[in-house]
């Protein structure tokens, strides 16, 4: 027996249920998806830049366990730049903020969502970078979606480097600012954009402070001078800085000099500064302020969960306590690029802890990887759409909790996979 409820049937004691014309008909879409989809995903493992997800069964670390690997695997190509993802009192900072203020908050900052421990980190972050104020977000890429739209309109511009990372290009298109982008790290191109936009309200020069696919450090000296020379502000995002460059670990902008020219810092948390999550927005007062109205990311997102404001919490502690841990960076970094080099690898980038080991071809980029777990090293390879087709790489992360030891078996293992398949002689 079925009963008929306008246009549907539904079994005598079941659910709900379209007749069979419009069941037939949704099929039909659902298929039609599932075909595209497919065509799509068949054409990524042709490219050879399918991404897989390998698993580990253990804490992040310079040492892991991988599932379907046996033994301890040296990672080379995790964030954690400073060792700090699993440093015990950083944990420890997690647990106890586990147990004093619970897992979660269930509600965005403004409702019932700020915890004075939420309040304690953006003070101190604030301190660590020597700014104003800060704001805390879910991530660093819901900071770079959350600021362009809340600081320019219609009658104001935004520059922007051509390589800037996809949460700046991603919020760069949610504002209305006339959008110019010019030449990676082009001095002059930028001055030619600079000129273009003079009749403009506001001015702001957005850039990575150090471009993670390659590892390159923007030329933030000539970015103040030319900001300074025609009235714009100056924007950084410090993912891949923060924590480990300059004498204090401050950034790219303490390492260059300029921390007094650079109005408006983002940065993570999710990297250097313990490695669980959250992001931030540093800078004068006024703008943070005004973030905190409109800024849709934080109005409308959850707040940073209490143990992740723990671990961030201690993590900023220790770093401003010493600098001890930041300035052991700099040999271990060039102990792997100059054996890496000496043995015949090209390696983009200069100083910084991200060494990209250019390879070009997409596919041997991932079999080399996979080869390299074979020899207990954890390395991913990049390609399309993460870098540009052609520019096909394994991008090596060297981290403080990296020992000599460490770096000569990547390298050593590096010369063997890469003999195997001809990169090197």
């Amino acid at each position: 027996l079925v009963c008929s409820v306008r246009g549907f049937v539904r079994p005598v004691g079941g659910m709900l249920r379209p007749p069979a014309p419009v069941l037939r008909r949704s099929y039909a879409a659902l298929a039609e998806a599932r075909s595209i989809l497919e065509n799509e995903l068949d054409g990524i493992r042709v490219a050879g830049t399918w991404k897989g997800e390998r698993i580990i069964t253990s804490k992040q670390g310079p040492q892991i366990n991988v599932d379907g690997s046996r033994g301890t695997i040296l990672n080379f190509c995790a964030n954690n730049y400073l060792g700090l993802s699993s440093h015990p009192e950083v944990v420890q900072a997690g647990i106890d903020a586990l147990k004093t203020y619970g897992a979660g908050l269930s509600s965005v900052r403004f409702i019932c969502g700020t915890q004075d421990l939420h309040k304690n980190l953006e003070q101190k972050l604030a301190q660590f970078h020597e700014r104003e104020d800060c704001i805390l977000y879910a991530s660093c890429f819901d900071a770079n979606a959350g600021l362009f739209e809340v600081l320019l309109g219609p009658d104001d511009a935004v520059l922007s480097d051509e390589l800037n990372h996809a949460s700046i290009i991603d919020g760069i298109r949610l504002c209305r600012a006339k959008r110019l982008r010019y030449k990676h790290m082009d001095l002059s191109d930028l001055e030619t954009k600079l000129k273009e936009s003079q009749s403009s309200r506001v001015r702001l020069v957005v850039t990575d402070g150090v471009f993670s696919m390659d590892g390159d450090v923007a030329p933030l000296q000539g970015i103040c001078d030319l900001a300074e020379q025609y009235g714009a502000l100056v924007f950084i995002d410090e993912c891949h800085a923060t924590g480990f460059l300059g004498q204090r670990g401050r950034g790219t902008d303490e390492l260059l000099g300029v921390m007094n020219r650079v109005h408006i810092v983002n940065s993570t948390l999710g990297k250097a500064l313990g490695g669980a999550a959250g992001g931030y927005t540093v800078g004068p007062k006024p703008l943070i302020d005004l973030l905190r109205q409109r800024s849709r990311p934080y109005l409308f997102s959850n707040s940073l969960p209490p143990p992740v404001v723990g671990c961030a919490t201690r993590a900023v502690e220790l770093l401003l306590e010493s600098n001890e841990i930041a300035q052991t960076m700099t040999a271990k970094t060039m102990r792997f690029r100059n054996k890496m080099t000496q043995a015949g690898f090209t390696i983009s980038g200069s100083a910084h802890p991200i060494c990209p080991v250019m390879l070009g071809d997409a596919r041997l980029a991932s079999v080399m990887a996979d080869d390299m777990l074979k020899l207990g090293i954890y390395v991913i390879g990049f390609s399309y759409p993460v870098v540009p087709k052609g520019k096909a790489r394994i991008r090596v992360q060297i981290s403080a909790a990296h020992t000599d030891e460490d770096i000569d078996r990547c390298v050593d293992a590096f010369i063997q996979t890469g003999r195997k398949h001809g990169v090197v002689s």
